[in-house]
């Protein structure tokens, strides 16, 4: 089977990939050299959704801060 490269994942991709990969890591009816195989690309899986998380981190605060970092038009929510 073909694994698609991680970089060209989507952030759900590579979250769905890598829960499985965890699961599969969890059993641990897997033998080593296909263990290592597997941690490696659960290592890249992590780096690529801890990246996607990065940029949407920025684009939220892009649209929620202005020039100088403080917050623009956000109101106190009711009963919080």
């Amino acid at each position: 089977m073909t694994q698609t490269p991680v970089d060209q994942m989507t952030f759900e991709q590579a979250m769905k990939e890598l829960e499985a990969v965890v699961g599969q890591l969890e059993r641990g009816d897997v033998a080593l050299d296909q263990s290592i195989a597997l941690y490696e690309r659960g290592a890249e899986l992590k780096k690529r959704c801890e990246e996607e998380l990065k940029r949407a981190e920025e684009k939220v605060a892009a649209i929620t801060l202005d020039a100088s970092g403080q917050p623009t038009g956000t109101t106190p929510v009711e009963g919080m």
